[in-house]
């Protein structure tokens, strides 16, 4: 895998949109299907509601978003009620999150959300545009990357280094088993793992995940049982391979 852009005359002028085109031309070239390790994705046709790309093997579908910035707290994204409507469809799309070097015309960082991450909490409702805008009433989304554990961002570049394949791959199929799950079964799954990595320890107590506990519930209003639910996602985890039992009350995060 090549991280340099193809030396491509771009059709626009602006840097902006002449970046965009790079970038697309890097992903149709580049980059291979981190679902089924199929080389290539296709580009779907212009002004699809959602998705860029497609693989052409199993069909997985990608949204490519790429800046010059790092990427941070949140990104703006498409109409909000087309991407909630697609949030428990089969095509809703990973999405591929690529950094450049705009003066060396490379890749430098390049981390994938597989879709099984995305649930209605990280999708933020943005404000409608203006009547005197011309999509007036027109309501868009942001997608907040900082609601999303770490387990759900897979990285192929990292500041410049590309990742072995097999290990994205790896960590790929380690959250696969998300796909199978009912999109609240996994909201619940995804928060307390959520918490659990923002211990930020190895080994940590069923106390520390409890320390949760009113941000668990200002999520979920109506659950009248957040410390069950909680320790019903941990035993999930466990059997997932995200944590191990050490003792009683007692976790180890296994990375």
């Amino acid at each position: 895998m090549r991280l340099g852009f193809e030396e491509e005359a771009s059709p626009y002028e602006g840097p902006t949109q002449s970046a965009r085109f790079w970038s697309e031309n890097w992903v149709a070239a580049q980059l291979y299907c981190l679902n089924c390790g199929g080389d290539g994705l296709t580009r779907m046709p212009n002004n699809s509601p959602v998705a860029d790309f497609v693989c052409g093997h199993c069909r997985d579908e990608f949204e490519l978003k790429s800046q010059r910035k790092q990427f941070f707290r949140r990104i703006v994204d498409g109409a909000y009620r087309t991407m909630i409507d697609r949030l428990g469809t089969q095509n809703n799309p990973n999405l591929i999150l690529l950094g450049y070097d705009r003066a060396n015309l490379r890749v430098s960082n390049l981390a994938v959300v597989p879709k099984h991450f995305f649930v209605p909490d990280i999708i933020e409702e943005r404000a409608p545009l203006a009547p005197t805008a011309r999509r007036a009433g027109w309501v868009g989304c942001n997608i907040l990357l900082d609601r999303i554990p770490d387990a759900g961002k897979i990285h192929v570049v990292r500041n410049g280094l590309l990742t072995p394949k097999d290990i994205v791959l790896e960590q790929w199929r380690r959250t696969a088993f998300l796909r199978e799950e009912r999109i609240e079964t996994r909201g619940w799954l995804l928060d307390v793992l959520k918490c659990v990595e923002e211990i930020d320890k190895t080994e940590f107590t069923i106390a520390d995940v409890y320390a949760f506990e009113a941000k668990l519930q200002a999520l979920y209003p109506s659950n009248g049982f957040v410390r069950a639910k909680v320790r019903q996602q941990l035993q999930v985890l466990r059997d997932r391979g995200f944590i191990e039992f050490v003792a009683r009350g007692r976790y180890r995060l296994k990375v």
